[in-house]
């Protein structure tokens, strides 16, 4: 599919919570919200995009609240990355009932559902004009899907990281708690380090720093968000060097 001349991007790596899915509850799988997902990530696809998408897990479980309650920390991990595999899932069949051609990626071994990850095809699927999904995270408990987002986008030439949130950017502080709070337009990863403004966890954003891959935080529920960075407007705030 070729990149329409008016993007800005031309393979992005999108990287979904799994709260998100769950709606305005932040819990189980909402159709609405996911039916919303899939129409912003196809109308992206329209205009030439190749589109990853990374999704969370924390809507169902998540490793480190198991491991507060008794469950081991390698095994509430594991359960966290099955999690990603039923929103991955969710996410594909709104997609493909949409008209979009989807493939699921699965950093775990699970043949009879999805593809086991390997990159080369993940870039074929992509170039053939399909969205390609990566659940499972790394495949390694300790891991974020956070990290997973920032591997897979370096692994597969993503140009940017686009973090959907629930807020319009990364602020000084809690934009909730303080009115007063001051909205960046544009960061370095040096300072969001310095002012501990957690991005993402600090494996993940080690690996931005590294390999110099922006990120993009924005809010995913406004409508046409997804379109409008993709188009280069100034949405949210851009972490780069």
């Amino acid at each position: 599919m070729a990149k329409a001349k008016k993007t800005k991007f031309s393979r992005i790596l999108l990287k979904l919570s799994g709260e998100a899915l769950g709606g305005e509850s932040g819990v189980g799988i909402s159709a609405e919200a996911v039916q919303n997902m899939a129409s912003q990530i196809r109308e992206v696809r329209e205009l030439g995009v190749q589109v990853v998408v990374v999704v969370g897990g924390g809507n169902i479980f998540r490793g480190l609240t198991g491991s507060k309650r008794g469950i081991e920390r390698a095994t509430g991990d594991y359960m966290g990355m099955l999690a990603t595999i039923i929103n991955s899932l969710a996410l594909q069949d709104a997609l493909e009932k949409l008209g979009c051609p989807t493939r699921v990626q699965s950093a775990i071994a699970m043949a009879q559902i999805a593809e086991q990850f390997i990159r080369r095809r993940a870039v074929r699927h992509l170039e053939k004009g399909r969205v390609v999904i990566f659940g499972g995270g790394t495949g390694n408990p300790y891991f974020s899907t956070d990290t997973a987002a920032a591997l897979r986008a370096n692994e597969i030439g993503a140009e940017v990281i686009l973090k959907a949130t629930k807020v319009d950017g990364i602020y000084d502080s809690d934009p909730k708690k303080n009115p007063q709070a001051k909205r960046f337009s544009q960061i370095s990863y040096i300072d969001a380090l310095q002012r501990r403004l957690q991005v993402m966890d600090s494996t993940a954003f080690s690996l931005c720093l590294d390999n110099k891959m922006p990120i993009i935080v924005f809010d995913f529920f406004k409508e046409h968000n997804l379109k409008r960075v993709v188009l280069g407007e100034k949405i949210g705030t851009l972490v780069t060097n």
